[in-house]
């Protein structure tokens, strides 16, 4: 059985306020509002907004990497890897139980996001980006991935593609739009 706490309801709030409005389209007050609690009590457990959303992505990555190893666990193929990693996108915008990155929509906002926080959207990329190169590497090697460019540079094209489906399916409001832009790129690598 799994307790939640005042922190990570703040947390979850904190994520659904950034996916509505992104990093400046939230208060402590809006979270207040949401959890039930004063204001007092957020910054107690998170001094700052600083604070609350660089501990918000990094638990974020962290739950990336845990899921990069469960992939790695289930899945020894790395071609089944790369399909279930946007088999799992492809679920959450369908089910909207996580509709899109909370990093990519961080990342959009970049160049306004206060240093701490650019630095862990930095790092959940650098981590997103390490992972799928070493899946490129294995599959490539294995000859089970059919790639035309060095690993890192796979790596980087395939998460243009899963964030730019991601965008799409947003913007047309079709999860369905996901699919047909990520399953070409699969099939490619499957040749």
């Amino acid at each position: 059985m799994s307790t939640t706490t005042t922190a990570d309801e703040i947390i979850d709030c904190a994520r659904s306020l950034i996916i509505k409005g992104g990093y400046n389209g939230f208060s402590y007050a809006d979270i207040a509002a949401v959890v039930g609690i004063r204001k007092a009590s957020i910054h107690h457990h998170f001094p700052s907004k600083v604070d609350l959303v660089r501990t918000l992505v990094k638990q974020y990555r962290e739950d990336a990497q845990a899921g990069f190893a469960a992939l790695e666990r289930s899945a020894s193929d790395p071609r089944d890897q790369l399909t279930r990693y946007t088999g799992y996108w492809e679920q959450c915008l369908a089910d909207a139980s996580a509709p899109f990155c909370i990093c990519a929509l961080l990342a959009s906002e970049l160049p306004i996001l206060p240093d701490p926080v650019a630095s862990e959207v930095r790092l959940h990329f650098a981590t997103l980006s390490a992972w799928l190169a070493s899946a490129f590497e294995r599959g490539s090697a294995s000859g089970v991935l059919q790639i035309q460019h060095a690993p890192q540079v796979e790596a980087e094209s395939f998460m243009a593609v899963v964030h730019g489906g991601m965008l799409s399916a947003r913007v047309n409001n079709d999860p369905k739009l996901f699919e047909l832009v990520t399953a070409p790129v699969l099939q490619r690598l499957s040749a």
